[in-house]
């Protein structure tokens, strides 16, 4: 019958500061400061506490909250040690074995057991599709539905620290999967990308009963558990990899009698090799991976220029300091024309350099004098079963250890791998040089000029190998309205080159015929849905620019929004949003339009501006519009040209990816 009553006690004793009330013999202690609430202890009448026991309650309340705080600290610590534990789990299962299989079951088990579900899956990327390699509790198409759940995560979902969907029957986006999703049996979602090198390799999901929530720890236990488990993937990958391309080396040393030097020469160059598709690094990690592995002095790679008549000298690695003097006689180029130099192309065996050969082969007469000291070189041909690509001539100062047998066999077979490598290199530089050609030949070779609009626009490719897949282009309509649209294709190479193709296409076919920004991009979504590969996607943003009435229209399917400057200073973005193309045929898009003042200027660019990278920091809209603050008076070609050059100077001067700037002021 009391319990109103002590209820309005304890909140008196919330509100105020006292930290003993004595009432009706019932003593309330305030526990702590600020309160975690109230202790109430019941006395028989006349027992109360007095004066010099009030003191003792206080501090007792003081220590009581001391514990109570310290307990629900050790609750987040303990929470903190179990996540890190689940990460040294995976880590060292990876360490110690180094297998793919067991890595990833070690990882379903302790995230089924940290999390308290029964449905845990790992896919990963092969052949272009998700196949589940790692999984417990899951029956049916569930990798059909990991397909479209990365397709969500990649989309509209991009940027968030993991895709959770509480009741995934209820999601829109999933209605294609459906079927799938009641045969799986999967009621609800938690789902992260597994990335390596900024590559999508595959998803870690989990399914719960629907409406099971997860707190932000179990959201970042998750992550980090995805984060650590792409990294062993790619090691196991890799090891497992290495494994097959020791297996085959050995057998193949065996059958020819080569040492285990050899075999660890082979893996070390081989290791090499995969750091770079770059043709100058392939050369130099031949060059000293070679000289370190063989114990010798230096190494010399000479490849023929263009026409063939000189052996210029591309390579030069020399194993102590001290030997830099021998740079000079060994970095001449040399002739290429001279029968013993053909004769020693053709031939294909290596060529054990004495006074006489050497004095005799153009280009080699430098080393007589170390020769008569001494010393030992040889020179192999460095070639494809059809072409001679380059010469790699070896060089060993000390007496003691002369450059024959088995270390001219062990050279022979390094250089097999390096001419396969150098093959490689060359080749894959030729496909960037044509992606890179293809792709600029699919940009507007200049600028439209249009009354009362100042156009720049800026491309620059990134420092990679690859080529990406940004795009834009213009188009003037017949009622004076510029039509422009920007986007980026996935992936890189010829095919986004490819797939670039295709979307100029759409642009330059739909646009006069629906040219409103929603009906466009819903049109264009239709075409592309039907002709992109699977598990592909273009992100586009299209606007519609009239400068006799002074407005801009724009939609945008999945990419990073148009910035408008306004001739004040002021910037905005455009709130329109929508799922990229190429994803759900029945996408429907939103049209935003805003003033467009003399003065103001609309920017529009890839995301290879906003995820330029230092070290893990990204560039980000705030430095965008850092700079459009500062350069907001510039000319639309110099302000492009400013945004792209602050990009690649937060970068260290490289840029991670392709950047596509396009900007459009009102003058």
């Amino acid at each position: 019958t009391r319990l109103p009553e002590l209820e309005q006690t304890a909140a008196q004793m919330l509100e105020g500061r006292a930290p003993v009330l004595v009432a009706d013999s019932v003593a309330s202690v305030r526990l702590g400061e600020p309160p975690l609430g109230v202790l109430q202890l019941f006395f028989e009448a006349g027992a109360e506490p007095v004066n010099g026991t009030t003191g003792l309650l206080a501090a007792f309340g003081v220590r009581a909250a001391q514990a109570l705080r310290s307990s629900d600290t050790l609750e987040e610590t303990e929470a903190e040690l179990e996540r890190t534990r689940a990460l040294v789990a995976v880590i060292g299962q990876a360490i110690a074995q180094l297998s793919l299989s067991h890595t990833l079951e070690t990882a379903v088990d302790r995230i089924a057991e940290l999390l308290r579900v029964e449905r845990v899956a790992v896919y990963l990327r092969e052949g272009g599709r998700l196949q589940p390699v790692a999984g417990r509790g899951l029956v049916g198409p569930h990798a059909r539905v990991a397909e479209m759940l990365l397709a969500l995560a990649l989309g509209p979902y991009r940027g968030r620290q993991a895709l959770i969907v509480p009741a995934a029957e209820s999601v829109e986006m999933l209605s294609g999967v459906r079927g799938e999703l009641a045969e799986s049996g999967i009621e609800g979602v938690l789902a992260v990308p597994l990335l390596a090198h900024e590559a999508v390799i595959g998803l870690l999901a989990v399914y719960p009963p629907a409406r099971r929530t997860f707190d932000e720890n179990e959201v970042a236990l998750m992550s980090a558990l995805a984060a650590q488990l792409a990294v062993a993937v790619e090691n196991a990958r890799l090891h497992e990899e290495a494994k097959r391309l020791g297996s085959r080396l050995e057998e193949a040393l065996r059958s020819e009698r080569q040492s285990a030097r050899q075999l660890r020469a082979q893996y070390e160059i081989s290791r090499s090799f995969t750091h770079s598709l770059s043709l100058d690094a392939t050369l130099d990690a031949v060059t000293r991976t070679v000289v370190e592995t063989l114990g010798i002095d230096a190494a010399v790679m000479r490849l023929p220029d263009g026409r063939g008549e000189v052996l210029e000298t591309r390579s030069v690695y020399l194993a102590d300091p001290k030997l830099e003097a021998l740079r000079a006689v060994l970095s001449p180029d040399q002739p290429a024309t001279p029968p013993p130099v053909r004769r020693l192309l053709r031939s294909g065996e290596p060529l054990v350099l004495d006074r006489k050969s050497a004095a005799e082969l153009p280009g080699q007469e430098l080393l007589v004098p170390f020769l008569e000291r001494g010393a030992t070189s040889v020179v192999i041909p460095v070639a494809t079963p059809t072409e001679a690509l380059a010469i790699l001539t070896l060089v060993s100062l000390d007496p003691a250890r002369p450059l024959r047998g088995e270390v001219v066999d062990a050279a022979l077979s390094l250089a097999g791998q390096a001419a396969l490598a150098i093959d490689n290199a060359r080749l894959y530089q030729q496909q960037k040089s044509f992606s890179d050609m293809m792709q600029r030949s699919l940009l507007p070779r200049s600028e439209p000029e249009l009354d009362g609009l100042d156009i720049g626009t800026v491309y620059e490719s990134s420092a990679r190998v690859d080529v990406g897949g940004d795009l834009f282009d213009f188009l003037a309509l017949p009622d004076g309205r510029l039509a422009v649209v920007l986007g980026d294709v996935t992936g890189h190479g010829i095919e986004a080159a490819a797939d670039m193709a295709m979307a100029k296409f759409v642009f330059r076919s739909l646009a006069r015929e629906h040219p409103e920004p929603d009906d466009f991009l819903a049109s264009a979504n239709e075409v592309v849905t039907s002709e992109i590969g699977f598990g592909k996607f273009i992100t586009l943003v299209y606007v519609l620019v009239d400068a006799d009435a002074g407005e801009v229209a724009c939609a945008n399917a999945g990419h990073p929004p148009p910035r408008l400057v306004g001739r004040d200073g002021t910037i905005a973005d455009f709130p329109s949003r929508g799922l990229a193309l190429g994803i759900d045929p029945g996408q429907t898009y939103e049209e935003v339009r805003v003033p467009f003042e003399v003065g103001a200027a609309l920017v529009l660019y890839t995301d290879g501006i906003v995820e330029q990278r230092r070290d893990k920091e990204m560039y980000g809209t705030e430095r965008l519009d850092q700079v459009l603050v500062r350069g907001g008076a510039l000319p639309a070609k110099q302000l492009a040209r400013a945004i792209v050059a602050d990009c690649r100077a937060f970068g260290s001067g490289d840029l991670a990816d392709d950047c596509a700037v396009v900007v459009i002021k009102r003058v």
